[in-house]
């Protein structure tokens, strides 16, 4: 399944190891991209509006542009022959809506879900810190309420990022495929 080009939307919380994982896994692949989400917030140079633990209409608007951006990039990679793993925070209901912007088929889901109390480690120890007032445990229990049980979701509390990427070689086509 590897060798098709496909779409792997990575998300989860902050600190749950998009990043290192999705550039993992875009280097086990033969024809790959890793494309960051977040790189179409920080385009913006004037004006922009920054998430915060309650969006204000034109952190939405925003927030949903991005997602629109990297979608559309997304297809286009994967319409010339590349496999994406397009990594970033989609959470809620906007998992469901980023699932039927991104056009192109085959695409699996996969959802970082470590354990609160292990992000919570990883984000002290990190040099970025990104959830500032927002207690860790309230945004994860959030997002687990919140969130609709789509893809493979992994609980990565005790993985190394290789395992997670052998995880996911292993079950994102079988577990995490969508349509």
């Amino acid at each position: 399944m590897w060798e098709t080009p496909a779409v792997v939307l990575i998300t989860g919380i902050m600190a749950a190891g998009k990043s290192t994982v999705a550039e993992l896994l875009a280097r086990r692949l033969p024809r790959s991209v890793h494309l960051r989400g977040d790189v179409f917030r920080r385009m913006v140079v004037n004006g922009r509006a920054e998430m915060a633990a309650q969006l204000s209409d034109e952190a939405w608007r925003q927030l949903r542009l991005r997602y629109d951006l990297a979608a559309t990039a997304a297809d286009r990679y994967a319409a010339d022959g590349f496999t994406v793993v397009l990594q970033d925070i989609i959470i809620g209901a906007e998992l469901s809506a980023m699932v039927e912007r991104i056009r192109h088929r085959p695409l699996a889901v996969v959802v970082l879900a470590p354990q609160a109390e292990v992000v919570a480690i990883r984000e002290r120890d990190r040099p970025k810190q990104g959830y500032g007032d927002w207690p860790v445990a309230d945004f994860d229990a959030g997002f687990r309420a919140e969130t609709p049980r789509i893809g493979l979701w992994l609980d990565t509390s005790t993985q190394t990022p290789a395992e997670t990427v052998d995880e996911t070689l292993t079950r994102a086509w079988t577990d995490g495929r969508i349509g």
